[in-house]
């Protein structure tokens, strides 16, 4: 006798869990639609869940190539939950699969105001600034559409596994971080007495790199970030000793903090177009250097490392 078919949204959407994890992207999908249906006839009106269904269903049209499906499936998850950060994710990566780099560029933006860690969106950000600066030159930034600003309020997430390889199984996971509701640490203001404790452990820092001792260093600004995740100079100190112990991915991480925090900081653009130059990024490097320039254009040591990456470049 044949196994009796689920019939309730949840069984379809389990059913499809477990097709994804086995690579039956295309079965999947079909689960999903199922569980669509059924919600939509049940009269549900739990956005949350639909909104799971259809970023689940986006996945799977990812993983087979129908990357217009996907778009389509990822804006109505997003209509049903505002800046959720999967259907965000894949979108993005959508747009940048079918060269749509401006909108995948806003996408990954986007993720980044909700969630400033998620190294994917850093990752997508940079691809996508070396994709349009190559198609539409250094002027590219003044032909981008508007990024949306996100609203405090959704400055959190509802799916905890933001990987665009994995559906969400709406179960509720624990946070990285210890959070059990799963909000994420936000960029808050910080008190005084943090703001002190936070430059005193800064200062300690900038004696280990005196010393040269560049581990103890990242130690004190590691602590200096849990009281006052607002400080530029502590993520581009960071990044100096980073650069310091050959570790250019960290370094590109913190200037990137840094560029969040002010966008024309010096020692950022700096620092990551060292960073980029060191992982034979050349072209990011470049970028950097020269929007470096906009800001301090009589910046000898920007000057001279233009030249040297451009003939690393040729």
């Amino acid at each position: 006798m044949a196994p009796k078919r689920p019939r309730s949204a949840s069984e379809w959407k389990q059913a499809g869990n477990e097709s994804f994890r086995h690579g039956q992207y295309g079965q999947a999908a079909g689960f999903y639609t199922e569980a669509i249906n059924s919600v939509q006839k049940s009269g549900s009106k739990n956005p949350e869940e639909l909104s799971i269904l259809y970023s689940n269903r986006a996945a799977c049209y990812l993983k087979d190539g129908a990357c217009a499906e996907c778009i389509k499936d990822c804006s109505v998850a997003l209509d049903l939950i505002p800046f959720a950060i999967k259907p965000l994710l894949r979108r993005a990566a959508a747009h940048e699969a079918l060269e749509r780099y401006q909108l995948a560029y806003i996408d990954y933006k986007t993720v980044l105001q909700v969630d400033c860690s998620l190294q994917a969106a850093h990752d997508g950000v940079n691809r996508m600034t070396k994709a349009l600066i190559e198609k539409d030159g250094l002027e590219w930034r003044k032909k981008l559409p508007s990024i949306p600003s996100v609203p405090v309020s959704k400055q959190k997430r509802w799916e905890l596994t933001p990987e665009n390889n994995s559906v969400d199984t709406g179960a509720k996971r624990n946070h990285p971080s210890g959070d059990q509701n799963g909000v994420l640490p936000l960029r808050k203001v910080p008190t005084e007495g943090e703001i002190q404790q936070a430059k005193a452990l800064k200062e300690e820092g900038n004696e280990w790199v005196k010393k040269k001792n560049y581990k103890k260093a990242i130690d004190k600004y590691n602590e200096s970030l849990k009281f006052n995740n607002q400080e530029c100079a502590a993520y581009t100190n960071r990044a100096l000793c980073y650069l310091s112990l050959k570790q250019p991915r960290e370094a590109v991480k913190d200037c990137t903090e840094a560029l969040m925090l002010d966008a024309k900081n010096v020692k950022a653009f700096y620092r990551r177009a060292q960073a980029f130059k060191e992982l034979k990024d050349y072209t990011s490097s470049i970028a950097d250097i020269k929007r470096l320039l906009e800001v301090e254009p009589n910046n000898t040591a920007a000057q001279k490392l233009f030249q040297e990456v451009q003939k690393m470049l040729k």
